[in-house]
């Protein structure tokens, strides 16, 4: 199903205009189960369509100030030693199991995005605007591993890790929210493509669908910045908490067999057909 498999990378961009992060979360899904591509190749695709369309989005808070690059340099050059390792990594690890842990982190992801959009809900019927959080800064190991296991995490399961990121960001980095958020588009970006570069020489790319899934998400997150000024964020973080459920639910659903064996893949049944016309 090409055509609505390249009609859902639309939502890869709007979900990262509108909130920030979340793009990754929905990639490997639409490549997996919509177009019929591998658990590892999707991981791989994911992780460049991501990388660019960030990139766009960076650029558009760039433009508005809210990109430290200091900060984006030194947090991203750490993750990017954990993302390079985590995607090497995944040669040992079993597609099922990547799709296990990445359904595992959308059910953390759902957790925490539903229990902040509740608190600016409650922010905002009582007029009030989220507290600004003092800048203040961890030690530099701290930071460290926490770049790290971000990075880790995204070289192995293929998320940008946007959820981690911008709380890292203004925890321990002491970033404003605004400048967090932004940062975090271009720390994703970094991420990406380093995981991206992770993956080459052990899955095949097909290039053709690479470009023209990445074109169409680069133009849902320019329609997504846009409409970031007219849309609730808070609403929209719940709405989008609950999609995080069924999707991670449904692949674990479709992967329960490795789930009973322990993460590894099922035995064959039989030859299939090839899930989709490359």
């Amino acid at each position: 199903m090409p055509i609505l498999g390249f009609s859902l990378a639309a939502l890869i961009g709007l979900s990262l205009g509108l909130l920030g992060g979340g793009g990754s979360i929905i990639t490997v899904p639409i490549l997996v189960y919509v177009l019929g591509f591998g658990a590892k190749e999707s991981i791989a695709m994911g992780l460049a369509v991501v990388g660019v369309t960030s990139l766009f989005g960076a650029a558009s808070h760039w433009r508005r100030g809210n990109v430290q690059l200091r900060a984006a340099l030194v947090f991203g050059g750490v993750a990017m030693a954990g993302t390079y390792a985590g995607a090497r990594l995944s040669a040992f690890v079993s597609g099922a199991l990547q799709l296990l842990l990445f359904a595992t982190v959308m059910l953390v992801a759902a957790f925490f995005m539903f229990r902040n959009g509740r608190k600016e809900a409650a922010l905002a019927a009582r007029k009030q605007s989220a507290p600004v959080p003092e800048p203040r800064k961890a030690s530099f190991p701290v930071m460290a591993m926490a770049a790290l296991g971000v990075g880790g995490l995204t070289g192995l399961v293929g998320v940008g890790g946007g959820f981690l990121i911008v709380p890292a960001l203004v925890l321990l980095v002491g970033l404003p929210m605004k400048q967090a958020v932004g940062t975090s588009l271009l720390v994703i970006a970094l991420n990406s493509f380093v995981g991206f570069a992770g993956y080459l020489g052990h899955v095949e790319v097909p290039w053709l669908y690479l470009g023209i899934f990445t074109a169409i998400a680069v133009v849902g997150i320019l329609l997504g910045t846009w409409a970031s000024h007219f849309v609730s964020q808070a609403a929209l973080k719940r709405a989008f908490s609950a999609f995080l459920v069924v999707m991670g639910a449904f692949i674990m659903f479709k992967n329960r067999e490795a789930l009973a064996q322990g993460g590894h893949e099922p035995a064959p049944r039989a030859a299939s057909a090839t899930p989709h016309s490359r």
